[in-house]
Order: C-alpha cells, then structure tokens, then sequence
C-alpha cells in the first residue's frame, strides 16, 4: 500500500489588516535570533504574530492533518554596509510525524506571496510593498518508512536586499495525509546572506493532532 501525504501552502498577502482596524488580534515578537557575519555586521531573523489554526480535515481522513497559518517574518541587518546587504529570507516548517504509513510522504505546495520590503518599525504602515514573481508550485518527498521521521519544509523563499524587510501570511492553507498518531508542526524563518552565512529561528511546536 502506498500512501501519499500531501503539503499544500498558499501564502496570501496581509494587505486587508494593515489597512482595516485589527480588532483582538494580538501583535507580539515570538522568536528572534541573531549572527554575526562575516563582514562584522549583526544579521537577526524574526517570527512574529504567529497562530497555526488545526481545523478538522474536509476529506474526513484519519491521516490527515489540516490548518491555516498566519504570521510574519522579518529580518534586520545592522552595522557597516547594512544597506548593500543581499539574501535570500526563507519562511517554513519542520514536521514530525511518530510514524508513518507506506514507504514514504510527499509534500507539495505553492507559493504566491507578497514582499514587504523597507520595514521600518518606527512605521510599519509607511513600509513599500513589492511583489516579486509568483514561485510555481513545488513538490518534497521524504522516504520515513514505517518508522518516526522529521521534514523540514521550506514553504517559500524570497530575495531580499537592503537593512530590513519581511514577509506577511494570512490564513495560509496547509494538509498532511498519510501520517499516522499525529503531526507536529515547528514554524521557521531563516535569513541566508549571498555570501552564505545563515541564521534560523524556530518557534514552538504546535499540535495539530
């Protein structure tokens, strides 16, 4: 028997709630961490406002897991030549599952996202919008057996330049099928610069048993 999981991630942009009252929700820093580059300057990655949603799956599957994401990663860059900084700022999960069904499960998702660029917490609502080119979809396989495994998925990445910027979802849509005694998702976002230094925060697991 072959089981096949399945990954689905649409990032939509956060556009209706910078410009709409925002009501209960709640703003808040959940994670940062930072690096010291090779060239002296401070590169730190954050997740903010993040809430993973696990809603009963509509195809009423046992193994499969369904939610909707929100949140935003940011990135900052201090110290000399901060503004010639150029990267790539990566957005995503690690998935661990107690064990699986068949001799493997395949991710697959896509992309459509919004750049927020030039943040500026002094004024996040004077920041620039940019939207680069939708990323087409894109399929991970993992081979976990019948055994406990962990995936790491990165839901999309984008090119960033300059001394800050990040990225906003709201209710992005992910599923897994094919994993049996429950899924455990750890948001990510990780900030890699041209040169090839790398800096990741993680967030807390979520259960979405």
């Amino acid at each position: 028997m072959k089981v096949i999981g399945r990954f689905s991630m649409a990032i939509v942009a956060l556009v209706a709630a910078m410009l709409v009252p925002t009501g209960t929700a709640n703003a808040g820093l959940d994670n940062e961490l930072s690096l010291i580059d090779e060239q002296g300057r401070t590169l730190t990655v954050q997740q903010w406002d993040t809430f993973l949603n696990g809603v009963f799956p509509l195809d009423r599957n046992r193994l499969t897991r369904e939610w909707f994401h929100s949140g935003r990663a940011k990135y900052i860059v201090a110290g000399e030549g901060a503004d010639e900084f150029e990267g790539t700022l990566e957005l995503g999960y690690q998935i661990g599952f107690p064990w699986s069904l068949g001799v493997g499960i395949n991710f697959s998702y896509t992309t459509p996202n919004i750049l927020l660029d030039q943040f500026s917490p002094a004024d996040p609502l004077g920041a620039a919008f940019t939207t680069p080119n939708l990323f087409p979809g894109v399929s991970i396989s993992a081979d976990l057996g019948n055994g406990p495994g962990i995936q790491e998925v990165a839901t999309f990445s984008v090119d960033v330049a300059g001394g800050s910027g990040g990225v906003a979802v709201s209710n992005a849509h992910g599923t897994v099928t094919g994993a049996a005694g429950g899924v455990l998702l750890r948001p990510f976002a990780r900030l890699i610069s041209s040169a090839g230094d790398s800096v990741t925060t993680y967030g807390e697991p979520w259960n979405m048993n």
